[in-house]
């Protein structure tokens, strides 16, 4: 076959977009889905997409509404891109590995990669070659069990997923691995949402967001923190502007403008497509990366000197009496604060965070929603804990219209973590799986994904199994990862598409093909359906409504068990065969394993699927003290020296996770290249940089290295001054490895500091 070429680099430059969604949207929406496969087949994708009985969009993790309510057209932009990517009509053969040797796929782009088309036949790459080249299924298999059978210890092997995984593979990737022997199941929380997770568990006692997509709707008062919804959940809009037609009001704290939190053009809606649509952010607070923990220390502040003016009618006493611990503490330390290092740490004046004050003295009920944004800083966890200290304040914890509401991004990332994939578990997890299953799991915690890397690169671990995603690109320190996987004894990956962690291999490596989201998945001659939990808890069914693109695929429901039956062999008591005929047998077990999914299978037969219950909304806060905490943080931030910029990698609108679809990102103005770098004017002035300047981006860290991201054009931006920010996962390689929040171990990648320097062949 004839590979599609990568799209010029020939960067042109246009005004940021003030207004999001629209008639372009559904335009470039089509466009792409055309060119990736027919008109019926696309057809076929987009009237299933989130509805009943149909495909849930593989995009985002963005809650659908009740089916009574549900529009036709309930998708966006991106999903129909990401869902017709999936249901391409190209296809990669054997030929297609006869003629691209693997060093020559790695210098390919990641563009190019998913271009190809899908995986259709497993293929190896053997310690002396250079080629990928077919295989059976079953030799596939018998070379991974035979190298895990091998191994001097179960934790030498390493399980790695993202969230594209549906609960019920999830679930017997864990439960493989354990009983296997080992906790090793690092995933894509680690390097996203882990933050939140820890901050959460640590002052509520429990690690998921409490809201509910009515709660949304009728809130007073939206924070949309550290999140770009126009790009990464689209879908979210739609929620948004229904709360500013319900009365609501939406705060928008972010270093860059972003289109769809200025105004909001739905498609499905006549003024949204020849009105002016929906203004989103009554307030935009263009704050520093790395300034959101002053922030909200400062609102919580004020609010406390509100409560000193006004006594008994700012702060909920009874809510904080009954239902809270260490509030004296916190108001003590917030009472410290100092105005001069909150205006350095945001960039914003006392009087834009009084009127947010003011904002929030006026409403009933607040959310706060964020993403990685916040999660992604050195701060994170801490930022997290008082963003949950300022909603209990005035008890907007497990009341309607408020909460805290993490949006996250892969569509069952959060499933995933329930069924189990989680290098940390609860030991009451364990316990429930050795009853179930009558085998003790392993009691040592595992290592997540940037320990991970560290057990590669010191030769502690020596096989990984990658199930979805793109570990290669998805992680920090480029360079580091890359030589990490390269150590490994074997490398495997269980994917739909060729990307960049194919090329970097093991000494011996594996693509195992499997189905999408989108693939009819029939067992024994009955179609199965999979199962999904978005970020407000709601689990619900996936069905699959196109032929599979070639008849060699396995699902990974069958890759994982028939893998577990020769590693673990016939009589370990767990029923693998009857696992893979019939997803059914599956739930059953899970509903009697995981917490809440009592009579899992006649519950998910409902189309809307059921809602996992929050024991904050009951008030139950399972923390040691019983109590939801107050927490005293302190007081840091990003400051970055003279002559250097603190750097966040962010998505371009024309990307999904790691995959560009093209090298545009229409929004913020940027066309035909994605090594570009965003400073404000001001800040280029400074440094005497030009706009257009071609530079190399290079940070510095404890360890003396100098990470060097080459050949970046800058693009005068309204950024926040001091910042700089670039797309992923270009910049991953500027991420230093040991650069992490604290507590939760997640990779910076919102605050970098960088300087610029005249790019290498310009010196």
């Amino acid at each position: 076959m004839s590979g599609l070429e990568d799209p010029s680099d020939d960067l042109k430059v246009t005004a940021p977009k003030k207004w999001a969604t629209g008639a372009p949207a559904v335009a470039h929406a089509l466009q792409y889905s055309l060119s990736q496969t027919s008109p019926r087949r696309t057809a076929l994708t987009l009237l299933n997409l989130n509805q009943g009985k149909g495909i849930d969009c593989p995009g985002c993790a963005w809650p659908d509404p009740d089916p009574k309510h549900r529009p036709m057209n309930e998708y966006c932009e991106n999903g129909a891109k990401h869902v017709n990517d999936e249901a391409t009509s190209k296809r990669i053969t054997a030929e297609f590995f006869r003629q691209h040797s693997v060093s020559e796929l790695d210098e390919k782009s990641d563009y190019w990669l998913n271009q190809q088309g899908r995986l259709t036949e497993p293929v190896i790459k053997r310690s002396d070659s250079d080629f990928y080249e077919p295989i059976g299924w079953d030799d596939a298999l018998d070379l991974l069990a035979e190298e895990l059978r091998s191994l001097d210890s179960p934790n030498e092997a390493l399980f790695y997923t993202s969230g594209r995984l549906n609960n019920e593979a999830a679930f017997l990737l864990q439960l493989f691995a354990r009983a296997y022997g080992t906790n090793n199941l690092p995933d894509c929380s680690n390097m996203c949402h882990e933050s939140s997770g820890s901050a959460m568990m640590e002052t509520l006692g429990t690690g998921k967001g409490s809201v509910s997509l009515d709660d949304l709707h009728h809130s007073d008062l939206i924070f949309v923190i550290g999140q770009n919804p126009g790009t990464n959940h689209p879908r979210m809009l739609t929620a948004l502007e229904r709360a500013k037609h319900n009365g609501g009001e939406v705060v928008a704290v972010n270093p860059l403008p972003e289109a769809g939190l200025m105004r909001f053009k739905n498609p499905q809606k006549v003024r949204g497509v020849l009105g002016k649509g929906t203004t989103i952010a009554d307030q935009f607070l263009q704050i520093r990366p790395g300034g959101d923990l002053a922030l909200f220390k400062a609102l919580n502040l004020l609010l406390l000197e509100a409560e000193d003016a006004a006594p008994g009618t700012v702060l909920d006493h009874e809510f904080i009496r009954a239902h809270t611990t260490g509030f004296e503490e916190f108001a003590r330390q917030a009472r410290e604060l100092s105005w001069d290092a909150v205006h350095a740490a945001t960039g914003l004046t006392r009087e834009e965070i009084e009127q947010v004050r003011d904002r929030v003295l006026a409403s009933n009920s607040v959310i706060a929603c964020w993403a990685m944004g916040l999660t992604q800083q050195k701060h994170g966890v801490a930022t997290i804990r008082e963003i949950v200290s300022f909603l209990m304040l005035r008890g907007n914890i497990g009341k309607p219209g408020a909460g805290v509401c993490p949006v996250r991004g892969h569509s069952n990332v959060q499933g995933d973590r329930t069924m189990g994939i989680w290098e940390r578990v609860p030991q009451s997890f364990l316990d429930s799986i050795e009853r179930e299953f009558g085998f003790t799991p392993p009691q040592e915690h595992g290592w997540d994904s940037v320990d991970s890397i560290r057990a590669m690169l010191d030769g502690r671990a020596r096989f990984f199994l990658g199930v979805a995603g793109n570990f290669v690109r998805a992680t920090p320190d480029s360079e580091v990862t890359e030589k990490a996987m390269r150590q490994c004894r074997l490398t495997a990956h269980i994917s739909t598409k060729l990307n960049r962690s194919h090329t970097v291999c093991g000494e011996t490596a594996l693509i195992l093909p499997t189905l999408g989201r989108s693939d009819r998945d029939v067992q024994r001659g009955v179609e199965q359906f999979v199962t999904v939990e978005d970020s407000m808890s709601m689990v619900h069914a996936s069905y699959g409504r196109l032929e599979p693109a070639s008849g060699s695929l396995l699902s990974e429901v069958a890759i994982l068990s028939r893998l577990a039956r020769r590693v673990l062999g016939e009589d370990d008591g767990i029923p693998w065969e009857e696992f893979e005929g019939d997803y059914d047998a599956i739930r059953d077990r899970i509903s009697r394993v995981v917490p809440d999914f009592e009579d899992f299978n006649r519950r998910v037969a409902d189309p809307a699927g059921f809602r996992l219950p929050n024991p904050v909304n009951s008030g139950d806060f399972r923390t040691d003290s019983g109590k939801a905490v107050f927490s005293s943080n302190d007081f840091e931030w990003l400051d970055a020296p003279d002559g250097y910029l603190v750097l966040q990698s962010l998505r371009s609108h024309d990307q999904w996770n790691t995959i560009p679809y093209a090298n545009d990102d229409r929004y913020r103005g940027i066309h035909n290249a994605r090594r570009v770098v965003m400073v404000n004017p001001a800040d280029l002035e400074e440094l005497g940089i030009a706009d257009r300047a071609l530079v190399d981006l290079v940070s510095v860290w404890h360890d003396g290295v100098e990470r060097r991201a080459t050949d970046f054009r800058v693009v005068a931006y309204p950024a926040a001054r001091g910042s700089a920010a670039a797309y992923y996962p270009e910049t991953n390689v500027l991420v230093p490895l040991d650069s992490v929040a604290d507590t939760s171990n997640t990779p910076t990648s919102k605050g970098v500091i960088v300087r610029l320097e005249p790019a290498s062949g310009q010196r």
